[in-house]
């Protein structure tokens, strides 16, 4: 009876080490491509930012956004929410104002850039969804921003 239980004993732990192989999840297992992980992650990474009272793209922001609509353009199941935001000084009006320039600037760079605007939307935060705490230029700076969220692939 001793010998019987320690081998099926061993049976089970053999056939729990080879049966059982630990699952783990894969992209396929998401649904979603690594080329569309990628993209999504280009997309959302990169971060629009303005001058004091600003609403105007920066040269140094077009690449950018060119590289984020040519993503668009190849994946057309992606939707992007366009943030605006903006610093701390103002009205809490003025500031939804500006926001929402700033989302639309970039809003509609992308679709002369060939991006369906079915696939952007926008939405102005003013000066509540600080990207930094505190105050000074260098944190103002930060939070004078567009964000990419990607809400449908």
């Amino acid at each position: 009876m001793k010998r019987y239980a320690l081998a099926l004993t061993l049976v089970l732990a053999l056939a729990a080490g080879f049966g059982c192989a630990k699952k783990t999840e894969t992209v396929s297992d998401t649904g979603i491509s690594p080329e569309m992980q990628a993209a999504i992650q280009q997309i959302t990474d990169a971060r629009v930012y303005f001058a004091f009272d600003k609403f105007d793209i920066k040269p140094e922001y077009k690449d950018m956004l060119k590289i984020k609509a040519d993503l668009m353009k190849q994946f057309p199941s992606i939707r992007v929410r366009i943030e605006g935001n903006c610093d701390e000084r103002g009205t809490q009006e003025y500031n939804l104002a500006l926001g929402e320039r700033r989302a639309r600037a970039a809003y509609e760079y992308m679709v002369t850039l060939g991006v369906n605007p079915s696939q952007l939307e926008m939405i102005s935060y003013g000066k509540e969804n600080p990207a930094v705490q505190g105050t000074g230029e260098a944190v103002w700076a930060q939070n004078r921003r567009d964000d990419f969220r990607v809400i449908a692939h």
